[in-house]
């Protein structure tokens, strides 16, 4: 199956099995002193995607000076003002190796919404030096951020704040000398109103299942698909959407397992799906959520993939994916928090109803710490109900040892004054 590449990316097989991408302009454009430099794009074909694209953007821009041509908008904004500032954190590895694919169109979409936020004067913040931008400016640019046409949308202001506050500490790291000495981060302490945050919601097993098999019948078999490895093998959205399930790591090796590999952590879990008892009876651990892999068609290494010309196929946008699952939960009349996310969460929350250790869960969710794992397992009725008992039972127990003690107390006391009255 072949992908198609961006301009100027390679790829190249390495011994142990995988692709790896390159950024690799021809020699004529390094001939004409192109500072665009080859770098290699890591083994990620989404990733690559997006680094490429930034790549080539630039590229573009430095072909166009060279040119004469003119270049203008976001490509080329003037050194050293908030515009020039988003765009070097954009090409910085804060950005690209800690800002998830999926997460990406939310940043440039708050970049955005900073740059374009008229001043008092009436010119864009993106046109203004980065210099020019006082604590007392970052305060009123929030007090901005937050006006809304419908209300306060605190939840927005927090967002811009927190970004503008990241890029101004990296782009500063990189040319200090385009920052005020005295006060060099002007976002650091702006005070953001208290909001109440909202709780990502859970679905349920029957819900998953209700949603995937409704995939199935109206040809969405991808969408099912991701919904059902996202609940019961607990793998980030953005991963099995970008490509990380692979064919090779699905009951490929000498037992049958599913490979998992948590790109966030860098935890790689093989779940076991089935398991032979001692009278040679197979039990199946996954054998609902391995019939509706069964109707995925192999179109290449990875498990989630859609072929746009005969015989080539690639990763789905998440945008995509996203709005499969909007179209086909209102078509399945399920609820509208019914989302990729939610059958994770779903998922991490059967652990906690299933009343598994903290060990257990974890080994599963391959989760590194205890504070990151409990935060995805949502309060239901089963684990209320379920602490409810044990803690029923508890004080049960209580009682029952208090009336022991004080039965064998009692009986101490009344036998103490026969004894003594034999001795008389």
């Amino acid at each position: 199956m072949m992908l198609r590449l961006p301009r100027h990316v390679i790829a190249k097989h390495l011994a142990s099995g995988k692709t790896a991408f390159y950024y690799n302009l021809p020699s004529k454009y390094r001939a004409l002193k192109c500072p665009i430099s080859n770098e290699p794009l890591g083994t990620d074909f989404a990733e690559m995607t997006k680094r490429a694209e930034t790549l080539n953007g630039m590229f573009d821009e430095w072909d166009a000076k060279r040119k004469g041509e003119p270049v203008s908008g976001p490509a080329a904004p003037k050194y050293g003002t908030v515009d020039w500032l988003f765009r070097e954190y954009r090409t910085s590895k804060a950005y690209l190796e800690k800002v998830a694919v999926r997460s990406r169109d939310d940043y440039e979409w708050a970049m955005q919404e900073v740059c374009n936020t008229p001043t008092k004067k009436g010119d864009r913040v993106g046109d203004r030096l980065v210099k020019t931008i006082s604590p007392r400016g970052a305060d009123k640019l929030y007090d901005k951020f937050i006006a809304g046409a419908k209300g306060e949308r605190l939840r927005t202001g927090e967002k811009m704040t927190v970004l503008c506050r990241k890029a101004w500490r990296v782009v500063r790291r990189l040319f200090p000398d385009e920052f005020p000495k005295d006060v060099p981060n002007p976002w650091v302490g702006v005070t953001m109103k208290t909001r109440t945050k909202n709780k990502k919601l859970a679905v349920t097993r029957d819900e998953v299942y209700a949603f995937a098999h409704g995939c199935i019948e109206h040809g969405e078999v991808e969408a099912a698909a991701v919904a059902v490895i996202c609940f019961e093998w607990l793998q980030r959205p953005e991963n099995v959407v970008g490509g990380h399930i692979k064919w090779t790591g699905y009951r490929s090796g000498k037992k049958p397992t599913i490979r998992i590999e948590h790109h966030k952590t860098g935890e790689i879990v093989d779940h076991p799906l089935e398991e032979v008892l001692e009278d040679g009876t197979v039990v199946k651990f996954y054998e609902e959520a391995e019939e509706a892999l069964s109707h995925l068609k192999r179109l290449g290494v990875s498990m989630i993939l859609y072929e746009f010309e005969k015989g080539k196929a690639k990763p789905f946008a998440f945008s995509t994916m996203q709005h499969k699952v909007q179209r086909m939960r209102k078509e399945l009349g399920l609820p509208a928090h019914f989302t990729f996310d939610a059958c994770r969460h779903g998922g991490m929350t059967e652990l906690e109803e299933a009343e598994l250790t903290d060990g257990q869960g974890r080994a599963l969710s391959a989760h590194r710490t205890q504070q990151s794992y409990i935060g995805y397992a949502k309060r239901t009725e089963k684990r209320v109900l379920a602490a409810t008992r044990k803690r029923h039972a508890h004080r049960l127990a209580n009682e029952t040892a208090t009336s022991v003690q004080n039965e064998q107390q009692n009986r101490v006391q009344n036998e103490g004054p026969e004894r003594s009255a034999i001795a008389e």
